[in-house]
């Protein structure tokens, strides 16, 4: 998993102390570290997108070992999906606003 994952899957148990620091290590980093994160998230979620693939054959086929993992990756696709969808449409938004800015 990349370190989007873990990090999203880190905030359930941190506290506003670990966070903070996790927070900190970002903002250091620049834009750099925005395009890095960016990279990660499209590559998780395209392997994602995989395993979502690959469950769907094994229902449509009968070779589904486990129902609830092939539920559960099937799942986690399309939330990742919708979160990107959302995320992208958010960066046009934002872009197509500076366009309309004057100077």
């Amino acid at each position: 998993m990349s370190n989007v994952t873990n990090g999203v899957d880190g905030l359930l148990g941190s506290s506003t102390a670990d966070l903070l620091k996790q927070k900190q290590k970002l903002d250091t980093k620049g834009g750099e570290a925005f395009a890095e994160h960016l990279k990660g998230a499209i590559n998780e979620m395209n392997d994602l997108q995989v395993k979502k693939e690959e469950a769907v054959a094994d229902l449509a086929t009968g070779e589904v070992k486990d129902l609830h993992q092939a539920a559960l990756a099937i799942g986690k696709a399309e939330t990742n999906m919708k979160l990107m969808l959302e995320i992208r449409n958010k960066a046009l938004s934002a872009y197509k606003e500076l366009g309309r800015t004057q100077l």
